[in-house]
């Protein structure tokens, strides 16, 4: 069985397709955002999460859609849940209508 890969934080992409790429800092985005500097610097570290505001944001500044950053958040979510839970998940019969 393949090994499955680690989900991909909403940070990771920030940091890795974006501000490196851009030679941007968090800093920089903050600034031109308008939030607190250690709201991105969080985000880059992974440390927290993107909310409906930061991706508002984001997809604004970088010319993306705020629905690229929610989905991304929204799909880290599911996948960390599921790895939490998964024993649970594999436990709930499907319903069978009569």
């Amino acid at each position: 069985m393949a090994k499955k890969l680690p989900p991909v934080h909403a940070g990771e992409v920030l940091r890795e397709e974006f501000l490196k790429p851009m030679k941007l800092t968090p800093y920089a985005v903050a600034a031109a955002i308008n939030v607190p500097r250690t709201r991105i610097e969080r985000l880059v570290r992974e440390e927290t999460a993107v909310t409906a505001d930061t991706a508002l944001r984001l997809g604004k500044f970088f010319k993306t859609t705020p629905a690229f950053w929610m989905n991304i958040q929204a799909q880290y979510d599911l996948e960390v849940a599921e790895d939490k839970i998964a024993s649970q998940i594999k436990k709930i019969a499907t319903y069978e209508a009569a």
